[in-house]
């Protein structure tokens, strides 16, 4: 009985010849859906190939790649800034992605193995297993074991229990090669009884980490916080805190006007400060890689590559764009006046009250998380009339108490369901009281 499959030998380049046909294999999965859409992921594979290549081995490290590549002062401090650990992660996934839809040119693949920067290049070629039937040699250990290991642990680069018993069904039957010629290799009962051994200690090993991954992430599951932002969180991208940014304007009444993407000198009030120190501090917490961006010099590429979390209602011009089609949206009402509408509900606003002076006016925000068809990912919006209602909306969706509130008003489905709130924020003397529940719609 013979079964064809691709067998995989690891590929060092000699020549230039041998590059040139490296380089060719990079350019056809750079220009793939699943990187040419993106900057980092491209920019990264090309550096570490182009390197790896070139012998530069030791310019391939975290804080080296972080300073050239991503653009990170000498000094960053790379445990909390993971910009290269998951870009490196995503450029893994996505080259998995690649060969599972596409056939390497010329035989030859490209990897990046976990925990390293440095390239791997494989030679693939067809082979043939045959079912060998030997009464001389019926001992069932017999096999080539180092690739029985390469096979179990190809696509993952982990113990899989499920696929190391697979390759020792394949240990027993002898169906392993070496090259292109099967080769068997017989082992003594010592060697039998060890290998045994040592694959039940790794399964074991395997299920007891996998008991505590499962419990730790069971338990963090259960909570409100964790649940409104698991879609952010399961996309496993970074996320991009993009927050509007402001310029002085003393002839309007809040004092400050959007900056334009032609300001060079602009500001964040004390209150966005706040909003973005909330809410990347809890995504950090969570074990996500977040980066602050300003709305003004953001482009929809940029935003495409994240998942993304929007600060800033009128002074974001994303969060104009990508709340306007829901229920509820910001709109420009008469004279200056700028307020939450609801489309179902025409006849419904809420705005600052014009009458008071702006510190001591209540404030409105919107809380809204959902997927967007723009960018093809998950969105949050934190976003006040003014800057006050942007620090009560990062409270609201980084506290326990108010996501409770709100998961109790959702109901079933909290994790996964398109939410919209607005909230009601006192204000005091320019300070930020504490945000109400007025209006709610899940989708």
């Amino acid at each position: 009985m013979n079964r064809a499959h691709a067998t995989r030998e690891a590929w060092h380049p000699q020549s230039k010849q041998d590059s040139d046909v490296i380089l060719r294999e990079l350019e056809a999965i750079l220009a793939s859906p699943h990187f040419c859409n993106s900057k980092r992921y491209p920019t990264l594979l090309r550096h570490i190939v182009e390197n790896t290549l070139a012998g530069k081995l030791d310019l391939l490290k975290e804080r080296t790649l972080g300073v050239e590549v991503f653009d990170r002062p000498p000094t960053y401090d790379t445990n909390t800034d993971t910009v290269v650990r998951y870009t490196a992660g995503e450029v893994r996934k996505r080259l998995l992605l690649y060969y599972s839809e596409h056939s390497s040119s010329g035989g030859i693949r490209i990897s990046l193995p976990a925990g390293s920067y440095v390239a791997e290049f494989w030679h693939e070629h067809d082979a043939h297993d045959e079912q060998l039937e030997t009464a001389d040699h019926p001992d069932p250990g017999a096999a080539y074991l180092h690739d029985a290991e390469t096979d179990a642990h190809w696509t993952s680069g982990t113990h899989d229990p499920a696929q190391a018993s697979l390759a020792l069904d394949k240990v027993e039957a002898g169906h392993f090669t070496s090259g292109t010629h099967p080769v068997v290799v017989h082992s003594s009962a010592n060697t039998s009884k060890m290998l045994w051994w040592a694959v039940l200690i790794a399964i074991v090993v395997g299920a007891v980490a996998g008991g505590f991954w499962w419990k730790s992430h069971a338990v963090q599951a259960q909570t409100p916080v964790a649940e409104f932002w698991a879609p952010l969180l399961r996309d496993q991208r970074s996320i991009v805190i993009c927050t509007g940014s402001s310029v002085f304007a003393p002839q309007n009444r809040s004092g400050v006007e959007t900056a334009g993407r032609d300001i060079d000198y602009t500001f964040v009030s004390m209150q966005i400060a706040s909003a973005i120190s909330q809410v990347s501090g809890e995504l950090q917490r969570s074990g996500a890689a977040t980066e602050l961006a300003s709305a003004a010099t953001s482009s929809l590429p940029d935003l495409r590559e994240h998942s993304v979390t929007l600060l800033g209602g009128y002074n974001n011009q994303w969060t104009l764009r990508f709340v306007d089609p829901l229920r509820f949206y910001f709109v420009q009402g008469q004279g200056t006046a700028e307020i939450i509408a609801d489309h179902a509900h025409p006849g419904i606003h809420w705005e600052r009250d014009s009458s008071l002076p702006y510190s001591s006016a209540d404030d409105y925000a919107l809380v809204a998380r959902f997927r967007d068809s723009t960018i093809d990912g998950p969105v949050v919006v934190l976003a006040g009339l003014g800057r006050n209602g942007t620090e009560a909306a990062a409270e609201f969706a980084t506290s326990p108490h108010y996501l409770q509130l709100l998961k109790d008003r959702v109901g079933s489905g909290f994790a996964n369901r398109n939410i919209e709130a607005v909230l009601k924020v006192n204000v005091i003397d320019g300070k930020t009281g504490a945000p109400s529940i007025v209006a709610i719609h899940s989708w």
